[in-house]
Formats: C-alpha cells, sequence, structure tokens
C-alpha cells in the first residue's frame, strides 16, 4: 500500500477550498430541488426545460440542442421531454420540411407552470444563496464562477450567446 505522503493528493488547503466549494453546491443544489418539488410539483431539471423553451424562438428547441444546453443525455431527456409531454407541458414535433430530428415545443399549460414556478425558484435562490452574502462577498462569488467558466465553459458566461436563457 502506497502511503498518503507518496501520493500526489490535495494540500489540506486545496482541500479545504475544493470541499466547501463542492459541499456546499451540493447543499443548495439539495434545499433548490427540495424547494421546486415540494411548492410546485416539478423537479428543478423539469422547471429548466420549461423555462429553457419559455425562453427559445418558437417556444421550441430540438431535442438534441435541449441536451445540449441542460448538459443531460439524449436518453434523460428524451425521459423527461416524455414525463413532460403526459402532463400536457411539452408537445413533441417532427419539424415541417425536416425529418432529422424532433422538437419540444412549450404548450400553453407548460408556459403558465413555468411562469408560476419562477418566482419560486427566485425565492429559494435568494434565501439559500444570495441572502446569506454579503454584497461583497457575492461580488466575490460571482467573481470566482466567471473564472471558472472562462476556464471550463466559456459559452456558458453570460453573456456568451446562451439565446435560451440560462436559470
Amino acid at each position: 500500500m502506497t502511503s498518503d505522503e507518496q501520493i500526489d493528493w490535495l494540500s489540506p488547503d486545496e482541500l479545504r477550498v475544493f470541499r466547501a466549494f463542492n459541499r456546499s453546491w451540493e447543499a443548495v443544489s439539495a434545499r433548490l430541488d427540495a424547494d421546486m418539488e415540494r411548492e410546485t410539483g416539478l423537479p428543478r431539471s423539469y422547471f429548466d426545460i420549461l423555462w429553457r423553451l419559455r425562453r427559445a424562438p418558437d417556444r421550441s428547441l430540438r431535442m438534441s440542442r435541449l441536451a445540449e444546453i441542460t448538459r443531460s443525455k439524449a436518453s434523460r431527456i428524451t425521459h423527461a421531454v416524455g414525463r413532460l409531454e403526459a402532463a400536457g407541458l411539452v408537445l413533441r414535433v417532427v419539424p415541417e420540411g425536416d425529418r432529422r430530428g424532433w422538437l419540444a415545443v412549450l404548450t400553453d399549460e407548460g408556459l403558465k407552470q413555468a411562469e408560476l414556478a419562477a418566482p419560486v425558484y427566485a425565492r429559494s435562490v435568494r434565501d439559500h444563496v444570495l441572502g446569506p452574502l454579503t454584497e461583497e462577498a457575492r461580488g466575490r462569488l460571482t467573481a470566482i464562477g466567471e473564472t471558472l467558466l472562462a476556464h471550463l465553459d466559456p459559452e456558458a458566461l453570460p453573456g456568451a450567446g446562451d439565446k435560451e436563457g440560462r436559470p
């Protein structure tokens, strides 16, 4: 067995930084999920789909694009959209003149549900993320997030062309 000193592992300071970031995001995610499920009956991931469709041109996106922007596998999006379709919130249609893929289209009922759920999501974000932070801490968190995005996924930076509007 190799000793800890022989493994290129994180220093105590590095581990503390990463654990604080990772564990806080896990806790925030759990609270956001619980609030959305309890108050809207929608998992946060389903709200994310509805909100992106709400923001998309003609309230529709190709299923492949929806999977891409939600960072989901095609099978997960197919399952989620199928559940949303069964609830009458989304339709799946083949685009006219283009049979290469399906579109997910937000129904009027889906639009209504997205707009009813949005204030719940916003309140949850305020309660569990923004509220506990001072203005200075919010600025630091924004800078940290944007620095990590610039390194990992520059297209995800605010204003970088995400026309579907991330929640």
